[in-house]
C-alpha cells in the first residue's frame, strides 16, 4: 500500500494520485453492486476503504480519514446483514423507512455529528476543520447504516455526505476523488431509482421488513 500510496501522475494539469484512483474506482464498482443489491457491494466497499485510508494518511485530512474508517468497520458489518437476509429470503429486500426510524436516525446523526465535532475542538491537532470533519465521519456512518438495513433513504445520506466531501477532497489534492462525483451521482441517482421501484413494489405486495438488524 505505501508503495502505492505514493505513486502519481499528470493529467489535464491536475496531478492524480494512483491510490486515490484505484480506490475510488473500486468505489464505484461497490455503488453499481449496491444498485444492483448485490452483497458484493460490501467487500468492495470494504477493499475502496482501506486503500483509500493508506492514501490520507498523512495528509491532515482526519473526516476523511474516518470516513473510510467507518466505510471499512461497517462494510463488514453490513456484509453479515445482508448475508443473513439473503439466506431468509433468497433475496435482498428494500424498503422506506418508516418515520420513526428517519427521525431516529437524523437525530443520531446530528447528535454524532456535534458529540464528534466537540471531540475535535478537544483536540485541535486532529481537525483544521472539526464540524466538517464530523459531519462526513458521523454522515458516512448514517449512511452505510441504512444502506445495511435495506432503507432506499440511504442513497439520499451518500448524497448529502458527497455534497460536502467531494469538494474537501478536492481542495486538499484528492484530485480524482473529486472528479469521481459526477460518476456517483449519475450511480446514485440510477441506484435510488431501482431501489425505490423496488420497495414501492413490494410495498403494494406484501409488508417487507426489510434486512433483519
Amino acid at each position: 500500500m505505501s508503495t502505492l500510496a505514493d505513486l502519481t501522475f499528470t493529467a489535464f494539469g491536475e496531478q492524480v494520485k494512483v491510490a486515490d484512483m484505484v480506490g475510488n474506482l473500486i468505489g464505484l464498482a461497490g455503488l453499481a453492486f449496491g444498485w444492483r443489491r448485490s452483497v458484493l457491494t460490501w467487500p468492495a466497499q470494504l477493499l475502496a476503504g482501506a486503500v483509500l485510508i493508506s492514501v490520507f494518511l498523512g495528509g491532515q485530512v482526519p473526516g476523511l480519514i474516518g470516513k473510510q474508517v467507518i466505510v471499512v468497520v461497517t462494510a463488514i458489518w453490513g456484509w453479515t446483514q445482508w448475508n443473513r437476509g439473503r439466506r431468509d429470503s433468497g433475496e435482498i429486500a428494500v424498503r422506506f423507512a418508516g418515520r420513526r426510524e428517519r427521525i431516529l436516525l437524523i437525530a443520531a446523526t446530528a447528535a454524532g455529528t456535534l458529540a464528534v465535532a466537540a471531540l475535535f475542538n478537544a483536540y485541535p491537532k486532529l481537525s483544521w476543520n472539526p464540524l466538517l470533519d464530523a459531519y462526513i465521519f458521523t454522515g458516512t456512518l448514517a449512511a452505510m447504516y441504512a444502506q445495511a438495513r435495506g432503507w432506499v433513504e440511504f442513497w439520499f445520506a451518500w448524497i448529502a455526505v458527497d455534497v460536502i466531501s467531494v469538494p474537501y477532497s478536492y481542495a486538499h489534492g484528492y484530485v480524482f476523488s473529486a472528479l469521481t462525483f459526477t460518476i456517483y451521482f449519475v450511480l446514485v441517482v440510477a441506484g435510488l431509482a431501482s431501489w425505490w421501484t423496488k420497495a414501492r413494489t413490494a410495498r403494494t405486495a406484501l409488508p417487507v421488513e426489510g434486512v433483519a438488524a
